[in-house]
């Protein structure tokens, strides 16, 4: 049986792509406390167009669970393997996921991102997202606040007001916010491929 039970810690899970949401509702009928998070997406065939919910981090899921009693998830089908090093589980951070939760939860528009490991951190100090911290991007005139899940090097973006932020590194405000809009500004970064156009064949879809 499962255990949901918040002292467990939460895992990623990898699963087979277009089986991530199935893999959700098996494992929580088993009793475990599982986070999948979606999107909206403009999926476009040949004759209509249509926005669907879709995986934010295609072919991963997140779950509660004993790292010591892990037989019962990898037997889910649809589950690959649980994210770790060699076959030790290691736990995603718990605010990484509360950051994730709450975003979902806030209506903003959101869609998946490069992983960033460094750039302009900045505090929320207004709106639904109050008091998170993330690195931020300047797009044109609008900013996006990208949020990572730092096991998996993922990433998610999503669209704030720019009167919403106060920069965490003195001096860092008026380069991000005050800079003339524009084409994106070239920060450093390390960047890991994510594919946020993948889609079923002779489909094509992409974010809201």
């Amino acid at each position: 049986m499962g255990m949901r039970n918040q002292q467990w810690p939460w895992f990623a899970i990898l699963a087979r792509t277009g089986r991530e949401r199935n893999a959700t509702l098996l494992l929580e009928n088993a009793g475990y406390e599982c986070y999948l998070p979606v999107s909206k997406f403009i999926r476009r065939w040949s004759d209509r167009v249509k926005e669907v919910d879709l995986p934010l981090f295609p072919g991963y899921l997140f779950c509660r669970m004993n790292p010591h009693n892990r037989l019962p998830v990898l037997m889910t089908p649809g589950v690959i393997q649980i994210v770790g090093v060699g076959k030790t589980p290691i736990p995603v951070e718990e605010p990484e996921i509360a950051a994730i939760q709450r975003v979902g939860k806030s209506g903003l528009p959101t869609m998946p991102w490069p992983y960033l490991e460094v750039g302009h951190v900045v505090r929320i100090e207004e709106g639904p997202l109050q008091g998170l911290s993330g690195m931020v991007l300047k797009i044109k005139s609008g900013l996006k606040l990208v949020l990572s899940v730092s096991l998996l090097q993922r990433s998610v973006a999503v669209e704030i007001d720019r009167r919403w932020i106060s920069s965490v590194h003195a001096g860092a405000r008026a380069s991000l916010i005050d800079a003339p809009s524009g084409p994106a500004k070239s920060i450093s970064i390390h960047q890991m491929p994510l594919d946020s156009t993948r889609g079923l064949a002779g489909e094509s879809f992409e974010g809201r």
